[in-house]
């Protein structure tokens, strides 16, 4: 069996967040525990989606929250991109990806928290405009760390990259207009996206070139805490296999930058945004009931529900089969989001339970 304890990182405050007068409530203590100290309006609030039902509490006038959360490592705001590669783990799960296992990590987090810088960095816009190494996220430097070993080890890389939006799993990576994709579910394969494009590479140009083509088709939009909020659910899959005569089956990697989970009132978004953030919501809630049942002790486990959403369909090998999977924790430090960092910390916490078979 394999248990991981997740990783946290911890943003800087924005400028806006600066200006406004927001408070800094959460820092590390430099031993891999998260401290939360704050005081704020208490009653019924807005229920993280990555949370488990709530007792309804009488309004007070304000509440102390003072809490430490431990982690296999917590990066906080001066921490490099590099040292975040480093220290999660990550260099030890592309290893796993090649010697044939099926490999998963995750970001998860509110909107504006960190999650598609981490994974990602700064995308380069143009040739021109290259991005500096250092800003490179996890997927990059995972990227070439597969290519360096594959060319000793004789090994055949391709990637797969779709989106779930508005509960429609959508291939970035196909010409065209994006169009909706079936779910299917086999013995063998568990549930899979039916008739998706797979792109061979061989350099880091090539998978940078279909990172970048996914990213620019994927749906993002503009709102009040996130001027680049993915209104989608993003999964890009490398395939690991190798190219020898008769060797059987192949390792995958695959990066899930989740949309994060927002409040409409703060977010302020109406219309399609606002259908756009109830469906991201319900797939999280999905997410984090499924991850619930998952941490209790398998004598006491109820059905787990993956096929509520097409997010928990596609991680149901990840999260509680045969997988092993990295989960970040991104959370901003912020005074104004305090219930939202405090839901994310919890819900990482019971994460830690969960126990696959790779």
């Amino acid at each position: 069996s394999d248990t991981s304890v997740p990783p946290a990182r911890v943003r800087p405050l924005t400028c806006a967040e600066t200006r406004r007068g927001d408070r800094r409530v959460v820092r590390s203590l430099g031993d891999s525990t998260v401290h939360v100290s704050a005081t704020a309006p208490r009653g019924r609030g807005h229920r993280h989606p990555l949370s488990p039902p709530a007792p309804v509490r009488p309004q007070v006038s304000a509440a102390r929250h003072d809490a430490t959360f431990g982690f296999s490592a917590v990066f906080d705001a001066g921490t490099s991109q590099e040292a975040v590669f480093e220290g999660s783990g990550m260099r030890e799960l592309v290893e796993l990806a090649i010697g044939g296992f099926a490999c998963t990590v995750f970001a998860f987090g509110q909107t504006g928290s960190g999650k598609t810088y981490t994974l990602m960095g700064p995308l380069a816009q143009s040739e021109a405009q290259p991005v500096a190494p250092c800003v490179l996220g996890l997927m990059q430097r995972s990227f070439a760390c597969l290519l360096e070993q594959s060319r000793s080890a004789g090994l055949a890389l391709s990637a797969s990259y779709v989106e779930i939006y508005n509960e429609q799993v959508r291939d970035l990576l196909s010409p065209g207009p994006p169009c909706a994709l079936p779910l299917r579910w086999s013995k063998s394969r568990g549930f899979y996206v039916e008739n998706q494009l797979s792109v061979e590479f061989e350099s880091l140009e090539g998978i940078a070139e279909l990172l970048l083509e996914g990213s620019r088709r994927r749906r993002s939009s503009a709102h009040a805490l996130n001027k680049h909020s993915s209104r989608s659910h993003a999964l890009l899959t490398v395939h690991v296999r190798s190219r020898a005569r008769g060797a059987g089956g192949q390792g995958t990697l695959c990066f899930v930058d989740l949309a994060g989970s927002e409040r409409v009132k703060d977010t302020g978004s109406a219309g399609e945004l606002c259908v756009e953030a109830n469906n991201i919501n319900r797939s999280l809630l999905a997410l984090g009931h499924c991850i619930s049942l998952l941490a209790k002790p398998r004598g006491k486990r109820a059905h787990v529900p993956y096929r509520n959403s097409k997010l928990t369909r596609l991680l149901a090998r990840a999260l509680g089969g045969s997988g092993i999977t990295l989960m970040v924790a991104c959370v901003s430090p912020s005074s104004r989001c305090l219930s939202e960092t405090l839901s994310t910390l919890r819900y990482a916490s019971r994460a830690r339970s969960v126990t696959t078979r790779p």
